[in-house]
């Protein structure tokens, strides 16, 4: 367990028929797929196959051209996401303190700055400003919201992007805890990250010629 409240609503994901475009190409159609309580969801594809307009739709960040999108049993949301980009997002001249309570103000109850720092190693390093960290270092106060308030739905775009070996295993022991608590992890990787995904949605580029986009393994 993760130490945060399990999800007692057993939150489930539902995308039917979904279809994502980019500067007017169409990148994939007709996706379908499903991800119940403690369900964990690998997309892989080679770059610029959609992956992250993928991850993107699902956070709201980029409207589908066709299809659906439905967050069983949540009331709100965007109240329930937690959005990772590929970037991390981090103010130059800010400390990781800071960024901790800016989180920890934005997201509101639940909020835990110090067990979230220091389960990702960077307890001691509060004092520092982002600019003097690692890009490991970095990479692991962006994955730091995740655990600052407790969200069901973790929607997280290449999220090992410069981890050594120790952050990933960090990373792979967030996922299966938040997994045992009851919540959704989907994750657009370049490597499988560890933990066994629930479900491996290969995300293919779109062609004209192709009636097929998106193959789908389980």
């Amino acid at each position: 367990m993760s130490g945060l409240r399990p999800f007692q609503d057993k939150p489930a994901l539902r995308v039917d028929g979904l279809a994502v475009a980019r500067s007017g190409r169409v990148l994939f159609s007709g996706l379908n797929f499903a991800a119940e309580a403690g369900g964990y969801v690998e997309l892989r594809g080679a770059n610029g196959a959609g992956k992250t307009s993928l991850i993107r739709a699902l956070a709201g960040y980029l409207a589908p051209r066709a299809g659906t999108i439905v967050f069983e049993r949540i009331e709100e949301p965007a109240l329930a996401l937690h959005y990772v980009g590929h970037t991390n997002g981090l103010k130059s001249n800010a400390s990781v303190a800071a960024h901790a309570r800016y989180w920890a103000g934005l997201y509101g109850d639940g909020a835990d700055v110090e067990g979230a720092l220091s389960r990702l190693g960077l307890g001691h390093l509060q004092a520092r400003l982002t600019r003097t960290l690692s890009q490991g270092q970095a990479r692991r106060l962006a994955l730091s919201r995740l655990l600052i308030a407790p969200r069901p739905i973790w929607l997280l775009d290449e999220p090992a992007s410069a981890l050594d070996a120790q952050g990933r295993e960090m990373l792979s022991a967030l996922i299966e805890a938040h997994r045992a608590d009851g919540g959704i992890v989907v994750a657009a990787v370049h490597e499988a990250l560890g933990p066994a995904p629930s479900l491996a949605l290969t995300v293919g580029a779109w062609a004209p010629s192709r009636s097929r986009s998106v193959a789908i393994s389980r």
